[in-house]
């Protein structure tokens, strides 16, 4: 994989995922799949389509069998539906909760709204309303939009929602790509940024995603996309201090043979492993990203570079620096297997104050090579729990909206027409006591649908709860959506 530098961030060009040539958006496909089944290699096979959505490549996982029993799943759901419902609460008094529970895996059916309220992105959809509907009316600048849907048919293109050309997945991918673009008119686009979009799409509507994809660039990775990859360079240097720490050997070996950070490190960090690691190990990292912020970024490429280089006899095969480069792009799939780098990466003893004292230090040395930092980016929050410190929400910030609404008929009357009605029904009680009541020649009608005009209030009321929607006096509307409820 080669990297080229343009623009304010770095490209990737890689043969495995550069298929076919640069098409518009306009060109709709009719189908899921459709013609890009053929650009894909899946147009004489038999499309099996992982749990994940994953229809080949890498990611798609060897259909192995959840190790979550269902009804243990269940309570974990209840449990995570408990907290979002009293999330501050939660987040101020029960944090190490909240913590153990991301360590364990978010349930897939709440992946989405966990990180969404994790990443502090629900209470800025909830104080921006229409901040995001506002941008994705405009039509953004064009150097950027052309970048952008070069690079829409990069972003996994093995998985069912971004498999087609101007499929819904890359038309929201375009969206919220576009839409940070005017909201960061002065940082622009970077490639790197579209995976993250991506991953985000996978769990949550564009909206949620654009918001998600906001917090991870200013709160969590500030800097990162910046042009002149300043931030990327000092964590790479942070990177590199710590693992003296963690594994010597493997950092003798790197120094030795002048192996910088950002050679191997930069798609790592930049991506949150999302091209790098089995699609379930992605998203338990990425459930303990949301949760405890950078410092498990760190501890996963720490982790990786002691498990490959980290013993004279691992090294034995590795004599150069292009041999170890090749070792750091193919890692043995036993180290990046879900259960081993979730246990590794939760025992490994380096915290937020561990980084942020190496920050110092390695801020110390830039500005002594090579001057002041050109891009200003904003302190880096190392978690949910200094997110919310940072911006305290309020209750009405956190409230969960359903899912589903069941809009009733509308009944609403002006008040004129309520005290006709008022006056109306005192004329008829006075003429009842003066005449008796016509005979009605028509039965009552079997339909209690039709009937319920003549019962009173709390029986009419009890009829529409028992009774399914009629015609189109009732809708249905989504106003949160999730990817599996």
């Amino acid at each position: 994989m080669a990297k080229l530098q343009s623009g304010n961030g770095v490209q990737w060009k890689d043969s495995r995922s550069q298929r076919g040539t640069v098409e518009s958006l306009a060109e709709h496909e009719s189908s899921s799949l459709g013609s890009d089944s053929e650009l894909n290699g899946f147009a004489n096979a038999e499309i099996q389509t992982d749990k994940y959505g994953f229809i080949g490549g890498a990611q798609q996982s060897a259909g192995e069998i959840d190790n979550i029993p269902p009804d243990v799943l269940r309570q974990r759901e209840a449990k995570w539906l408990d907290m979002l419902n009293s999330w501050d609460k939660w987040m101020a008094k029960k944090h190490k909760k909240v913590k153990v529970r991301c360590q364990k895996g978010i349930p897939p059916s709440l992946r989405g709204r966990a990180w969404l309220y994790l990443s502090g992105g629900k209470v800025k959809k909830e104080q921006n309303q229409g901040k995001f509907q506002e941008l994705d009316s405009q039509p953004g600048d064009p150097k950027w939009l052309d970048v952008i849907e070069r690079d829409l048919h990069r972003q996994f293109p093995f998985h069912e929602m971004f498999v087609a050309r101007g499929g819904h997945g890359q038309q929201d991918l375009f969206r919220v790509l576009k839409a940070y673009t005017l909201h960061r008119p002065e940082e622009g686009y970077c490639q790197a940024q579209a995976p993250i979009a991506a991953v985000l799409l996978m769990h949550m509507p564009a909206e949620d995603a654009f918001w998600g994809l906001v917090q991870i660039c200013e709160k969590y990775l500030p800097g990162y996309y910046s042009a002149g990859l300043e931030a990327i360079q000092l964590d790479g240097e942070i990177l590199f201090a710590l693992l003296k720490r963690v594994s010597p050997v493997a950092h003798r070996h790197l120094k030795k043979y002048k192996i910088d950070p950002i050679l191997y490190m930069t798609e790592w960090f930049m991506c949150a492993f999302s091209r790098t690691l089995p699609w379930a190990s992605v998203l338990r990292m990425w459930d303990m990203f949301f949760c405890e912020g950078v410092k498990i970024i760190f501890r996963v490429g720490l982790v990786l570079l002691k498990c490959m280089l980290g013993s004279q006899e691992k090294l034995k095969v590795c004599q150069g620096q292009y041999e170890t480069m090749e070792l750091l792009r193919s890692i043995e799939p036993r180290y990046i297997q879900e259960a081993f780098l979730v246990q590794e990466v939760m025992e490994l003893a380096v915290s937020e104050r561990d980084i942020e004292k190496e920050h110092l230090s390695q801020l110390r040395r830039w500005k002594e090579t090579h001057g002041e930092l050109h891009s200003k980016s904003p302190p880096r929050m190392h978690g949910a729990k200094a997110i919310m410190a940072a911006e305290p929400p309020g209750r009405q910030d956190l409230k969960q909206n359903p899912t589903i609404i069941v809009e009733a008929p509308r009944t609403a009357e002006s008040k004129q027409e309520k005290g006709k009605k008022a006056k109306s029904k005192i004329e008829k009680k006075t003429d009842k006591k003066n005449t008796l009541p016509p005979l009605n020649p028509y039965p009552l009608p079997s339909n209690p649908a039709l009937a319920s005009s003549t019962l009173s209030p709390s029986e009419s009321q009890h009829l529409q709860e028992d009774t399914p929607l009629q015609g189109s006096n009732q809708s249905l509307s989504s106003t949160e959506h999730d990817t599996y409820l």
